[in-house]
């Protein structure tokens, strides 16, 4: 089977303009990279928008990253905030279970 993506990890960088601004933040960091799971880390960023990174096992979903991410920012729209996310095959509901939990953690 030959397949036209490289081999190794892929990487996804999208940006979104928020408008609920975060006051500068001690990093956050929630889940844990492993079989079929993920870790995100919340950075304070620069300006007002939200810029995600992704670097995952499972290449070629980068259409279904757009629509996960969407809707993150719609019902969060972060601004300041940079996201790294390093996924190792989880599912959509996992990677919005875990960028809700580290959302949370911004809570005062």
């Amino acid at each position: 089977m030959t397949t036209a993506l490289p081999p190794g990890l892929e990487t996804l960088d999208f940006h979104f303009t928020g408008t609920r601004a975060v006051p500068p933040f001690a990093p956050v960091l929630v889940g844990v990279v492993g079989s079929g799971n993920l870790e995100v880390l919340l950075e304070h960023g620069p300006g007002g928008d939200c810029a995600i990174r992704v670097q995952t096992s499972a290449r070629g979903f980068g259409a279904i990253w757009q629509a996960v991410l969407d809707d993150f920012h719609h019902r969060h729209a972060l601004a300041g905030v940079r996201v790294s996310i390093n996924d190792m095959g989880a599912t959509p509901a996992v990677v919005r279970l875990r960028l809700d939990q580290a959302v949370r953690e911004l809570q005062p």
